[in-house]
């Protein structure tokens, strides 16, 4: 077979790839779908239960699932890149998004979705550390850093979104499509970037991945989560509860220990002691399990007790998306005037009175008006979250604290969901609105804890 030629290479920083825009807009895309999936599933959880027979435990897994997997196995897949190269990675990863997501809308059962929900998991940690190693690699310079902006605006909106099209396909052709969706969009992404993508040449690295370290990180991350689930039916006291627990900080233990010895560490412990990283990461995990606890409770608020279909209530969280993209819009032209500090404090603020409106209002109104202003303030914290901790590490090390950062949001996911779905297990379950209330107060006093460490933590800036 004859060699390729020179204008199939990857480009250098001289000679950027002329395709790299439209590479930038399919690797988008397909990390839009990725983001999309973690909330796109919150208005078709009611439909899914009713259709497959599943209680409060197993949908909330039906969300934790994809989350844990996705966040679980991130750092081993951005290893992966490394080592194997990124084309492959990406590839491979829309491939088994795509199957995975065939399998969660043919299921007749809950353990065949909770398969393919974990399946689209395993996938984005394969695709999405890949994909943004990709645009890193075709771009440089001033243009570098326009494609991150790109890329980061993806999250923003992108799992608001994700409601709003949740319903318009429930309502529609079913919730199986919300799955469904992810097959066509996935194969012509992978057709299209196999034929614009440069072929890579090997990589030449010798390290090897660090498989025992994902293994015990995600056992003890998903220890942890069944534990909060479980204790809503069972109580926190409970023992199996508290051996849970238990369990999870054994696992955690193992995993430091792991990361000391190991050749080729999953992560630099190190760098998550530093305090910028340890803020950001910290920051981004409870705006995550802010914006998924607003997701969790409005779906069943609206529908289970107000009895909407899944279309109005997919409408209805349309403010929640504007919300969120005006809220990181304005945080990102001023965070420099106004400091991380002092903008993590007032978007965490805002976040917990937002959510203490549904918690002491009943209706529809204070709902939305509620968790819109919530929303308004996470997308503050998303933005701030990401500056504290990637904003003084070296280039060198941006890759791994842009890595932490992502597996703490979807851990900030899993335990969001884990947490809502207990503490309003009451009103999932039946007709009142006490466990709603009690979810969104948990909420708004995460928030404002979250605030006075932000205010205590979070380094100022160097003059």
């Amino acid at each position: 077979m004859a060699e390729p030629v020179t204008a199939t290479e990857t480009p250098t920083p001289e000679s950027p790839h002329p395709q790299r825009w439209r590479i930038l807009g399919l690797v988008g895309i397909a990390q839009l779908m990725l983001i999309l999936d973690v909330t796109v599933v919150a208005v078709a959880l009611p439909h899914m239960g009713s259709d497959l027979g599943l209680g409060r435990e197993a949908l909330t897994w039906v969300v934790s699932g994809y989350t844990l997997a996705f966040g679980g196995l991130l750092l081993l897949g951005g290893r992966a890149a490394d080592l194997f190269g990124a084309r492959r990675l990406v590839l491979a990863g829309l491939l088994l998004f795509s199957v995975a997501s065939l399998v969660a809308g043919l299921a007749t059962s809950g353990s065949m979705l909770l398969g393919g929900r974990v399946g689209q998991g395993v996938a984005a940690a394969i695709l999405s550390p890949a994909a943004l190693s990709l645009v890193v690699t075709i771009f440089d310079g001033d243009e570098r850093n326009k494609a991150l902006g790109i890329w980061s605006a993806l999250g923003g909106g992108g799992a608001a979104l994700g409601v709003l099209l949740g319903g318009l396909l429930t309502a529609g052709p079913g919730w199986p499509w919300v799955f469904f969706i992810n097959v066509p969009v996935g194969i012509i992404l992978l057709l299209a970037l196999r034929m614009q993508l440069p072929p890579q040449a090997p990589t030449g690295a010798t390290a090897r991945l660090d498989v025992p370290g994902a293994v015990l990180v995600t056992a003890a991350t998903g220890s942890l989560i069944y534990a909060l689930i479980r204790a809503g039916d069972i109580g926190w006291g409970s023992p199996t509860i508290l051996l849970l627990l238990a369990a999870s900080v054994l696992l955690y233990a193992a995993f430091v220990v792991r990361q000391r010895l190991a050749a080729s560490p999953l992560m630099d412990l190190r760098l998550l002691l530093r305090r910028p990283v340890a803020v950001g990461a910290l920051l981004i995990l409870v705006a995550t399990a802010l914006m998924i606890t607003v997701f969790f409770l409005g779906t069943f608020y609206l529908q289970g007790y107000q009895g909407y279909g899944a279309l109005r209530t997919g409408l209805l969280f349309l403010p929640v998306a504007v919300a969120t993209m005006l809220g990181a819009n304005a945080a990102g032209r001023i965070i420099g005037r106004i400091g991380a500090r002092t903008l993590g404090v007032l978007g965490l603020l805002v976040a917990a009175a937002g959510m203490a409106v549904p918690a002491v209002v009943d209706g529809t109104v204070a709902l939305v008006i509620g968790v819109s202003v919530a929303a308004s303030g996470t997308g503050v914290i998303f933005v701030v979250a990401s500056a504290t901790a990637l904003g003084q590490v070296a280039p060198h090390e941006a890759g791994l604290a842009s890595g932490i950062v992502s597996t703490f949001h979807e851990f900030g996911a899993s335990l969001g969901a884990a947490v809502v779905s207990s503490m309003a297990a009451v009103s999932i379950a039946g007709t009142s609105t006490i466990g709603f209330s009690r979810g969104f107060t948990t909420g708004a006093v995460i928030a404002v804890a979250a605030a006075v460490l932000a205010f205590v933590l979070t380094p100022r800036p160097a003059h």
